[in-house]
């Protein structure tokens, strides 16, 4: 499939996003301030780079997991279909888990993934999001922490791509294509 030309219009700074982060984190600590350590699950591939900047920031015990799932492929638009390409490695039953997610969209992904792990007993299952698109919901699902609404654009950058590019970028840009 021959890739559409585009070209990305920025949403939110660098700087931005830090400062939200940090923010995020600040909440994150108060709330999980109590545990022994709280397991962060990051959803991979386009939460790597929010997961990196986020757990620097917490002031807990943490370890890191990752689930790896797929609805879009290389396309814009989600499938709905949401398949487990890679399972966490380690247990969390009486645990508390932090699930972190790139961006909230149709809510299909988060719902399903939620739904798994909950299934696995944690003692406490949160989610905090980078983004969310409620404009696009079509599920009844909501991350507790959520660092930006956003409108109903295709965006990327910090973890997120379009067809495995611009994940590099340090800002999250919407894609405007120009075909």
């Amino acid at each position: 499939m021959a890739e559409r030309p585009y070209v990305i219009d920025e949403l939110l700074s660098a700087k931005t996003i830090a400062a939200r982060v940090e923010s995020l984190a600040t909440e994150i600590t108060a709330h999980f301030a109590d545990t022994e350590k709280l397991v962060v699950v990051g959803l991979l591939r386009g939460s790597f780079i929010f997961i990196a900047d986020l757990v620097r920031e917490l002031d807990l015990p943490v370890e890191v997991d990752f689930i790896e799932t797929s609805s879009y492929g290389d396309s814009t638009s989600s499938s709905r279909e949401v398949r487990i390409l890679k399972d966490l490695r380690g247990e969390i039953e009486g645990r508390d888990v932090l699930v972190v997610e790139d961006i909230v969209d149709t809510g299909h992904t988060l719902k399903h993934v939620l739904h798994l792990l909950g299934g696995r007993k944690p003692a406490r299952l949160e989610c905090c999001a980078l983004l969310d698109k409620p404009a696009r919901r079509e599920v009844d699902v909501c991350a507790r922490w959520v660092g930006f609404e956003i409108p109903d654009r295709f965006v990327v950058g910090l973890g997120i791509d379009y067809a495995q590019r611009n994940r590099n970028l340090p800002y999250i840009g919407a894609v405007r294509f120009t075909d």
